[in-house]
C-alpha cells in the first residue's frame, strides 16, 4: 500500500486515486477492482451484467463504498461514452484504466469458428479496450498523468491452438494498441502496460471445448496473482514504466 507520506513521490493524490476497471464482474477484473478498493482507490466497475458488478461490491465489504457500478458493453461505442460521462462527472478525472474484459467461445478453431463469434471476440477483447482508452485519454492528457493497463495473454505473444485464432488476433492487436499508446502518449505523461498471463483460473476457461479439471485449475495462476501485477504497474513512480510483463504459473 502507498502510505500518505509517499503519495507526493508517487504522483498520486487522493483526488486522483480513481480507476476504471472493465470486466469487473468476475475473474481478473473483479480481483483488480477489489485490490484497488482495498488500497483506497475509488473504482468504477464496468461489465455487461449489473448483478455481477453488485456481487463485486458486496465482496468488497466496507470498501464497496468506494465502488461505482457502471453496467455497459465495452464493445458498444455509446455504452462506453455513457460510462465515461458518468465517471468523469462524479470524480472529475481518473488515474488508471484497466482493460480486463475478455471472452472466447467453445467452437474456436478455424474449421468451426463462425464470423459472428469472430467479431464478438475481437469486439470485446480489442475494440472494447480501444474505445475505453479513447474515452478517457482526453482527461488524462489534461491532467498530464494516467496509467492504462491492458490484460493481454501469452497468446498475444505467440499463437497457440488452445486459444483459437479470433482470441489470438484480438490479443496480438491489444499488444499493438499498448505499444501505440506508449509511442503517442508518453509525452503527455501517460503510460501503458501490457500484462501477458499464462493460464488463469477464471470463468473464461469454462468456455474451452474441454474445460480443465479442478486439479488443473489449482495449478493455474489465480486472478489475484494478476491483480498484484496490475497494482505494481500502477503504483510505480511516474518516472518509471512497465511496458510489458509476462507472468506464468510456476
Amino acid at each position: 500500500m502507498v502510505d500518505a507520506d509517499s503519495k507526493a513521490e508517487y504522483g498520486i493524490t487522493l483526488m486522483h486515486k480513481t480507476a476504471v476497471v472493465t470486466g469487473a464482474g468476475s475473474g481478473v477484473g473483479r480481483a483488480v477492482a477489489l485490490a484497488l478498493a482495498g488500497d483506497e482507490w475509488q473504482v468504477a466497475l464496468v461489465g455487461r451484467r449489473e448483478s455481477a458488478l453488485r456481487e463485486t461490491i458486496v465482496l468488497a465489504g466496507s470498501n464497496g463504498t468506494r465502488m461505482l457500478a457502471c453496467p455497459a458493453d465495452v464493445a458498444k461505442t455509446e455504452d462506453v461514452k455513457t460510462v465515461a460521462f458518468m465517471v468523469l462527472r462524479k470524480w472529475g478525472a481518473i488515474e488508471a484504466l484497466v482493460n480486463a474484459a475478455g471472452t472466447n467461445v467453445p467452437r474456436r478453431g478455424l474449421r468451426e469458428l463462425s464470423l459472428e463469434d469472430y467479431h464478438r471476440i475481437v469486439d470485446t477483447n480489442l475494440t472494447g479496450a480501444y474505445l475505453c482508452a479513447q474515452a478517457f485519454l482526453p482527461s488524462m492528457r489534461l491532467q498530464k498523468s494516467g496509467t492504462i493497463v491492458n490484460i493481454v495473454s501469452d497468446a498475444g505473444k505467440l499463437a497457440n491452438v488452445k486459444a483459437g485464432p479470433a482470441y489470438v488476433v484480438s490479443k496480438f492487436g491489444l499488444t499493438g494498441l499498448t505499444q501505440s499508446l506508449n509511442l503517442e502518449e508518453r509525452a503527455n505523461g501517460i503510460r501503458a502496460c501490457a500484462i501477458f498471463p499464462g493460464d488463469i483460473n477464471t470463468p473464461i476457461v469454462d468456455l474451452r471445448p474441454t474445460p480443465p479439471s479442478s486439479e488443473a485449475r489449482l495449478q493455474m495462476l489465480q486472478p489475484q496473482d494478476v491483480a498484484e501485477c496490475v497494482l505494481l504497474a500502477i503504483r510505480l513512480p511516474p518516472r518509471a514504466i512497465i511496458e510489458e510483463l509476462m507472468v506464468r504459473p510456476r
